[in-house]
């Protein structure tokens, strides 16, 4: 909106419209799961892989051509996508494990540390949610600064359908999967 070159404020109130829309979804999806953690997981990382895997398809039909109505179609796509992903992650509440927001856990690295005369609880996981973060997005700029949009799109396709499959089968009716009745 203040006219900074290469920025669109219109892709950029269309994402945040879809990423709203995805956060609603989510929401809704938590309220319909709320006694069973597993059977949100399971029926939201469904949701995104299929969301996801429309966007491997268009960016794949475009051939690397990517015009408005592709760019805008990946960008509503994915929006949903993320938006579904945040309001689950906070939904399912776990601890340290912020997996959507980085900085978060990283504060709770250098807060909760020893010589902020905290108890430094599991600092182990926070390390390596941090570490898978920065890997990902490592492996992602690369692909994209080599022009392949199918590439890492697929890619996050594939580990969403891993993450979806493996969901699916420990989403049982096991006493860790179901919240407590308060």
């Amino acid at each position: 909106m203040a006219g900074a070159d290469g920025l669109s404020a219109l892709a950029s109130v269309v994402s945040l419209a879809a990423f709203l829309l995805g956060a609603l979804a989510g929401g809704r999806l938590g309220t319909r799961h709320a006694a069973h953690r597993g059977h949100l997981l399971r029926t939201a990382t469904a949701l995104q892989t299929a969301l996801v895997a429309v966007t491997v398809v268009v960016a794949a039909v475009a051939d690397g051509r990517v015009g408005t109505g592709v760019q805008y179609t990946l960008i509503v796509l994915l929006g949903l996508a993320m938006g579904l992903q945040n309001a689950v992650a906070r939904r399912l509440g776990v601890p340290d494990l912020t997996t959507t927001v980085l900085t978060l856990t990283l504060t709770g690295l250098a807060a909760d540390s020893t010589p902020a005369g905290g108890a430094a609880p599991r600092p182990g996981r926070r390390i390596l949610s941090v570490l898978a973060m920065f890997l990902g997005a490592l492996v992602g700029a690369q692909l994209l600064l080599h022009g392949h949009l199918v590439a890492v799109l697929s890619l996050v396709l594939l580990l969403l359908a891993v993450t979806s499959l493996t969901v699916h089968r420990l989403s049982g009716a096991e006493a860790t999967w179901i919240r407590p009745r308060s």
